[in-house]
């Protein structure tokens, strides 16, 4: 298969100046967009299941068509893996990639809802993915960017072991900052050439000869 990627084009050349200020502010301040009569019910769907389940919970956001989400289950075999993403046409291409289960749930939602939806409801993630979330590369557009919006306090309060994948350096460096000045540390590094590619935008960049960085940070 022939892949095409130009790799990340970018005024920035490096962590956004005005990233303090945005984080201080949506930490001093609530979010307070009402929740979506779909996303609410949504996520009772899947509540239901967590209330009951007794073992790991992985959540694994922004996945797409789901392959991260299977795989994923298949390394936490011990856990409820949940894939979430506000793309239905998205997540109805992951039959491509094998079948959902009992275990493997993915659901459609809007993370700016489900992410408040799942704090509120005392969920306790042992793990949270966010594979190669899109950077909004360009510098006006760094409020876009989950570091920068309004809901990074609710990615840092679901807790977990935190990972994300980008094939932007800068995006990771500037969650880092943004995870500092919230009082977590967390380490950036170069993944290996020979990872097994787990999404679609991850085995594409492998193609295109793209550095893939890794964040990594323990926010329990």
């Amino acid at each position: 298969m022939d892949y095409q990627s130009r790799g990340i084009d970018t005024n920035q050349a490096g962590v956004h100046d005005d990233l303090s200020k945005l984080v201080k502010k949506h930490f001093a301040t609530e979010f307070l967009k009402p929740i979506a009569d779909h996303s609410a019910a949504a996520f009772a769907e899947v509540d239901a299941k967590v209330q009951t389940w007794t073992g790991p919970i992985v959540l694994d956001s922004c996945c797409g068509v789901g392959e991260s989400t299977l795989e994923l289950a298949k390394r936490h075999q011990d856990a409820l893996v949940i894939g979430v993403d506000k793309s239905g046409h998205r997540l109805n291409k992951n039959k491509a990639y094998g079948e959902a289960s009992e275990r493997c749930l993915l659901l459609r939602a809007d993370l700016n809802d489900f992410w408040r939806q799942a704090i509120a409801a005392g969920w306790q993630i042992n793990r949270h993915y966010i594979l190669y979330p899109n950077p909004w590369p360009k510098a006006k557009h760094v409020q876009r960017r989950w570091h920068g919006g309004p809901l990074f306090p609710s990615i840092v309060a679901l807790g977990g072991k935190l990972e994300l994948r980008s094939n932007w350096l800068i995006y990771l460096e500037e969650f880092a900052a943004a995870l500092a000045l919230a009082g977590h540390s967390s380490n950036i590094q170069a993944l290996s050439s020979e990872i097994e590619p787990i999404t679609p935008f991850e085995r594409k960049y492998q193609a295109t000869a793209q550095v893939l960085w890794q964040l990594q940070s323990n926010l329990c």
